[in-house]
């Protein structure tokens, strides 16, 4: 037979108090006179009695549950992005004592938005009806990675921009002058902001952007793969390599090394994220670290901030990105 469960009503009886002074003295409030606050906490203890949470949240017109909705993509349980945004909102949640809903979303399927008492999302990429609905109900929402003005949403992105063009000024500063870049997915913001850096520091320096030397990838290895060997097949191929993700730069890495060359004496590459990945491998990669973690964490704290009604004005920060040197960028070879 199941045990049956410890009601407040069973508290407020025992103890012999209200079942609202019994409420006031789980929620810590004040306005209760010493002799019930002990024999309350006294039958508390001898019942074993535990609060229902969410009624107490619900109670005080509050909904402390946070939704965080992440696009789907292949191979998402896999990947440094998603990880560590998974990882940064858990942890913060924790610490703030927030519930977290994990919605990986199809883009096509709307986001169950009624449990919610606030929303991350982890980019506007497939997501844009559902940020819509969120602001339509005045549902607490944040997005984070990207830098959404045109929606007028709160906002925590990454200076991909800055970030770009720190990793391609390191490359000029180091003689270089033929830097190819294998760009990331046009479609994201990311990939649009990073080839922006890149164009942006050539020009600045005076190098000529040939069209040759921007190649299309997606983030993925197989499109650096295709992406390294078309610009190795180049009749003057670049001496220096700028991908927009590191998964692209480990790979275009992997095939320097298969057609003989070596890295970065021959071909210095530099990528984008500070993956773990870049530790391990024939070469440390020089790379751009995204603030991943923080951003996430960041996004939490603001959001709770908003959900308790503690700020009013739209939230828009913009972390910066760092340049990490390791061992994979050399200075150019003189010719």
């Amino acid at each position: 037979m199941a045990e049956k469960k410890v009601r407040i009503e069973d508290v407020a009886k025992l103890a012999g108090v209200s079942i609202t002074t019994v409420s006031r003295v789980i929620n810590k409030i004040p306005t209760v006179t010493e002799d019930n606050r002990k024999r309350t906490e006294e039958a508390i203890r001898k019942l074993k009695f535990r609060p229902d949470v969410t009624a107490q949240r619900l109670a005080k017109g509050v909904n402390y549950t946070v939704g965080l909705v992440i696009p789907r993509y292949e191979g998402i349980f896999f990947s440094f992005f998603a990880m560590e945004i998974i990882r940064g909102v858990g942890m913060a949640c924790e610490g703030l004592k927030l519930d977290l809903l994990l919605h990986i979303s199809n883009g096509r399927t709307p986001v169950n938005l009624g449990n919610m008492g606030g929303v991350i999302f982890a980019d506007i990429l497939g997501n844009e009806k559902d940020i819509t609905a969120a602001l339509d109900e005045n549902i607490p929402c944040i997005v984070i990675n990207n830098v959404a003005d045109a929606i007028g949403v709160n906002y925590i992105a990454v200076d991909n921009l800055g970030g770009a063009k720190k990793a391609v000024e390191y490359l000029v500063n180091i003689g270089h002058k033929k830097i190819a870049t294998i760009a990331g997915d046009p479609i994201t913001q990311a990939g649009v902001q990073r080839l922006e850096g890149y164009k942006t520091i050539l020009e600045k320096n005076g190098i000529a952007i040939k069209d040759e030397y921007i190649v299309k990838g997606d983030y993925s290895r197989r499109s650096a793969r295709i992406a390294a060997e078309k610009l190795l097949n180049l009749k003057e191929p670049p001496t220096a390599i700028f991908a927009a993700s590191d998964d692209m730069a480990l790979e275009a890495v992997e095939v320097i090394l298969e057609k003989g060359l070596k890295v970065p004496e021959d071909i210095s590459v530099l990528g984008f994220d500070d993956n773990p990945a870049c530790l391990y491998g024939p070469v440390t990669l020089t790379t751009v670290k995204q603030p991943l973690f923080e951003m996430a964490q960041e996004a939490v704290r603001e959001l709770q901030k908003i959900i308790a009604g503690k700020t009013k004005t739209l939230v828009k920060k913009i972390l910066p990105a760092e340049l990490v040197i390791r061992e994979s960028c050399a200075n150019a070879k003189s010719k």
